[in-house]
């Protein structure tokens, strides 16, 4: 036990000092995930040390069970592909053009816009595909318009962390802790679009306090929308649009079909790239514009779920996940906000994808309050520090990438503002409905 106890804490503290200092390496010409091979060598250790066998990793990711890790990473990442090919038909920067020439009103009115279209567009397709998306129009754009771009990025991204949480597709996280708790598409809307709804509304009204000063200021300049190239595909764009709205409808009523939810996906994922395929062969005469897709899939999140999963099977096994376990519970309805006040801290201790695959082995006999909280917290938790979540990272590094300055204590001083409040209502929402 204290072996397997040693070899996590330090894998944790690596894990956590490289997203902070240096979260990607270059090998060659690509870029390889720092924190993702930690947590590899990680699971390396645990298996050499003994403190798990080789077949009690293949029995448990291969059960089949709705805690399988590899029926979750196909379902996200086939929802992924699914924006990924919207994006790459023009969707998304058709939509970001637009709310940006909406711009005429004032920064008031363009947040405002800004923050309802991410909201939207969050809820149906996912937090990292937005955050990608839309963060370097916004730096484009505040860098014409001679603005802050900070309220607009804050908006943007406390808005994709904050409305990821309304459906099961919305976060990786959402995907794992609801899936491990048998929780469909139907009964997971129910319960959260409420606590969504409230999280929503408390972080729209502290940005706007936070930011009003900036957001009350006109926008000089005379330019108008981020680029006068974007190019759509209006046909792939279209099938893509069908794809996600029929795959969103099937995951609704998978119960009453009985076909499990990653199924659905991978077979629309499939259909897509399929038509994507044979179109670009027909009117480009080349496979090259598909190929590009699947080269953006955040194929990471595979070696990264997988060994913290052995991880975590591994601390399971030595029970220490019991201790845990006995330590956090009071049987009461105190425990939903103990799992969303812990899920959060955690999130920044660990990253939200390990902190929901530690939880989900820490809480007892699939209790529902504890699994939607820490859903919860899973989500929220991607305001505090950019350790929350990979968004978090990936958002850092395009802000690099622009030349925008946002210290630690920056992205802390702010998230503290909005994050906590954010999670009181939410949970607080969820106690009244569990």
């Amino acid at each position: 036990m204290l072996v397997c106890a040693i070899i996590a804490i330090i894998t944790i503290v690596l894990m956590v000092c490289s997203v902070l200092i240096k979260p990607y390496i270059k090998i060659g010409k690509s870029e390889v995930g720092l924190y993702w091979l930690i947590c590899l060598v990680g699971a390396t250790a645990m298996l050499l040390s003994g403190s798990i066998s080789i077949d009690s990793v293949i029995k448990g990711i291969t059960a089949d069970s709705s805690v399988n890790p590899l029926k979750i990473l196909t379902l996200f990442l086939s929802m992924t592909l699914l924006s990924v090919y919207l994006g790459d038909a023009g969707f998304f920067d058709y939509i970001a053009d637009s709310v940006f020439l909406k711009s005429k009103g004032g920064q008031l009115k363009l947040f405002l816009i800004l923050y309802a279209v991410v909201s939207v567009l969050t809820i149906f397709t996912s937090n990292d595909i937005i955050i990608l998306t839309f963060t370097p129009p916004i730096c484009i754009f505040a860098k014409k318009a001679k603005i802050s771009p900070l309220p607009f990025l804050f908006g943007e991204f406390i808005a994709a962390n904050t409305w990821s949480m309304a459906l099961i597709v919305g976060n990786p996280t959402n995907i794992y802790l609801a899936q491990s708790a048998g929780i469909n598409f139907a009964q997971y809307f129910s319960v959260m679009a409420l606590p969504a709804l409230a999280g929503g509304i408390t972080s729209l009204v502290i940005l706007l306090l936070v930011f009003r000063k900036q957001l009350l200021a006109p926008i000089c300049t005379q330019e108008k929308g981020i680029s006068h190239n974007i190019r759509i595909s209006k046909v792939p764009m279209l099938v893509a649009i069908c794809h996600l709205c029929v795959g969103i409808i099937l995951l609704a009523i998978s119960d009453i079909l009985q076909i499990e939810m990653y199924l659905i996906c991978l077979v629309l994922a499939l259909s897509l790239t399929t038509f994507d395929l044979v179109y670009d062969i027909i009117t480009m005469h080349t496979a090259s514009p598909v190929l590009k897709s699947l080269k953006k899939e955040p194929y990471e999140l595979i070696p990264f779920i997988l060994s913290m999963f052995v991880i975590v099977l591994a601390l399971k096994n030595n029970g220490i996940t019991d201790i845990l376990a006995k330590a956090l519970y009071s049987g009461s309805k105190l425990d939903g906000l103990t799992f969303g006040f812990l899920s959060t801290i955690s999130a920044n201790l660990l990253n939200n994808i390990p902190m929901s695959v530690l939880f989900e082995k820490i809480i007892v006999s699939n209790n529902m309050l504890c699994v939607y909280a820490t859903i919860i917290g899973s989500n929220i938790g991607a305001f505090l520090t950019p350790v929350g979540a990979l968004a978090g990272i990936m958002w850092s590094k395009i802000l690099k990438k622009y030349q925008i300055n946002m210290p630690f204590k920056k992205f802390v001083f702010y998230g503290f503002m909005i994050a906590f409040p954010t999670l009181i209502s939410s949970v607080g929402v969820l106690l009244l409905i569990v």
